[in-house]
């Protein structure tokens, strides 16, 4: 069989689609989240947009501007924002996987290590460059009439910029008549190289976690252990922290409908749900943070932990410390514990059972599991870590001398990921071997290929499951009986077939003439014919009674 010659124009066609469809949902939300909170109001959501969504892609914005004016020197202006709005990049790498598998889903059970090579490269390359014309977008400037701040009064928003002072003694107050018949401007732009760079490891990441997460997309010859070893695990786990942030949503709408800011909160939520969530789910496993915040950017920060850190003092956080300000912190470790046994129940369901006893099942999921959790947790550590140290309004905030650094421990969070993850994967496995559940969710392509066929078959054109053994496909499981009755196994009749003229009289190959045919019927059930009812059928059932 000649091998799959690579379809370029599929693989550029669906390069543009899912690249093109994830960039477009990452803009939308971006563009939304940013209304709801109000940012365009202080300057234009265009560049705003463009710079959220790369940083959604890994980029970096550092704000910078001419505010010397204000007493503050260039120094003093400059700043980084390193936090990666996970809300808009998880919308984007959904449609990107969802748009890549189906069209490699088309090439057959398997495709060649060639053509899957092509599809990424070029998903990676057409991603690479429109994330450099965002990059390129991704930049503004803010101009301040000086006289639109008014005349000084007391308690005005001058007096409420941090590091200025009284305004009525020194300082400011010497040149307030020139900040008023002044301008400045203010601004922020991405920094092209290293958003570019982490763009391109974003999206690799991303498509690596979807071919290892996806039990129905085809792989390469000889990738058959993937399907039925890896890919369980890696479903079951990606499945699971979904569903943990759709459950932030849901929360974020139900303080949205009885709070007394609904736009801010689901502002907030379409940025960062998944910020808060996958960072409490490492908290809830033990992980421990180190973390401060200083200035306003600490009131974006959820209770209790806004109150942990607001003294600005680099802390450790733990589930303990927290408990201390609020009792219901405890709940979290119980939560996140159920969420791994989910996982783990998960992975048993989608692993074939295969010949071995229950203890080593069993096993062989704990320890599936337990890798995959120790790669997982220490990923979620790096994407929830924070780093912002902006000293200008940026993208609707005050943020002038405002930080705020959240970083988690990467060896612990392996250790404790691979623990909670073998743990998990052995319960749920024995609670799977228990109701009967385990393996019944399996993908044909983790069952192996079809008897009598080989893995590299990639010309086949019908589902899988038509291959697999069954009524059409010899095999042990499905073959006639010996002693089962067989018209075309039983010696002819010579009595019977002789000076009979009737063409069913015919001999066949194994000696017994053909039986007759069964009466043919009409649509409406009225027969079309004179031959008897054959021996052992019902009648037909009576028709409708018809309308005189």
């Amino acid at each position: 069989m000649t091998a799959r010659t690579t379809p370029w124009v599929s693989v550029l066609l669906s390069a543009i689609a899912s690249v093109s469809w994830a960039f477009l949902a990452m803009t939308g939300t971006a563009a939304l989240g940013l209304h709801l909170l109000g940012a365009d109001t202080a300057g234009s959501l265009g560049p705003m947009t463009a710079a959220v969504v790369a940083m959604a892609a890994g980029g970096r914005v550092r704000p910078s501007g001419d505010v010397a004016v204000f007493g503050m020197d260039s120094a003093g202006t400059q700043g980084a924002v390193g936090v990666m709005p996970l809300g808009v990049a998880l919308v984007g790498a959904l449609l990107l996987v969802w748009v890549f598998l189906r069209s490699l889903r088309k090439a057959g059970t398997v495709v060649s290590a060639g053509e899957l090579a092509a599809r990424v490269i070029a998903v990676a390359v057409f991603f690479t460059a429109v994330l450099g014309g965002l990059a390129w977008a991704g930049q503004d400037t803010i101009a301040i009439d000086g006289a639109s701040l008014g005349a000084p009064q007391a308690g005005g928003i001058l007096d409420k910029l941090p590091g200025i002072g009284d305004i009525g003694g020194g300082g400011l107050s010497d040149g307030l008549q020139g900040l008023i018949k002044s301008k400045t401007s203010v601004g922020f732009h991405v920094d092209t190289v290293p958003t570019l760079l982490r763009g391109l490891v974003w999206v690799l990441l991303v498509l690596l976690i979807a071919l290892l997460a996806s039990r129905r997309t085809p792989l390469p010859p000889g990738w058959q252990g993937v399907h039925r070893v890896v890919r369980p695990a890696v479903s079951a786990l990606c499945g699971v922290l979904v569903l943990a942030v759709v459950a932030g949503f849901a929360a974020a709408g139900y303080a949205a409908v009885t709070g007394d800011e609904p736009g801010r909160i689901m502002g907030a939520a379409l940025l960062g749900a998944p910020n808060g969530v996958w960072l409490a789910l490492p908290l809830g496993l033990f992980v421990q943070w180190k973390g401060v915040a200083t200035g306003e950017l600490a009131k974006v920060l959820p209770d209790p932990l806004d109150r942990l850190l607001s003294n600005g003092v680099k802390e450790p956080i733990t589930l303990g410390r927290l408990a201390e300000l609020d009792d219901r912190v405890w709940l979290l470790p119980v939560a996140v514990a159920l969420m791994m046994l989910t996982a783990g129940a998960l992975t048993a369901t989608r692993t074939p059972l295969g010949t071995g006893s229950r203890a080593g099942y069993a096993g062989r999921c704990a320890l599936r599991l337990g890798v995959a959790s120790a790669v997982a947790l220490p990923l979620l550590v790096w994407l929830t870590g924070v780093s912002v140290n902006a000293n200008l309004s940026v993208f609707g905030f005050d943020a002038v001398g405002a930080g705020i650094e959240l970083h988690g421990s990467v060896p612990p969070a392996l250790l404790l990921g691979a623990a909670w993850g073998a743990g998990a994967g052995g319960v749920g496995a024995l609670l799977a071997l228990a109701t009967g559940a385990a393996g019944r969710q399996a993908a044909p392509l983790a069952l192996g290929p079809a008897p009598g066929s080989t893995s590299g078959d990639s010309a086949r054109t019908y589902p899988v499951i038509a291959y697999e053994p069954g009524p059409y496909v010899p095999s042990p499981a499905y073959h006639p009986e010996e002693a089962g009755p067989n018209p075309y196994k039983q010696p002819a009749d010579p009595a019977g077939s002789a000076g009979n003229d009737s063409p069913h009289a015919t001999q066949t190959m194994a000696g017994a003439p053909l039986p007759p045919p069964l009466p043919r019927r009409s649509r409406g059930g009225g027969r079309t014919d004179k031959w008897p009812d054959p021996p052992g059928e019902p009648p037909p059932p009576p028709g409708a009674p018809r309308r005189q």
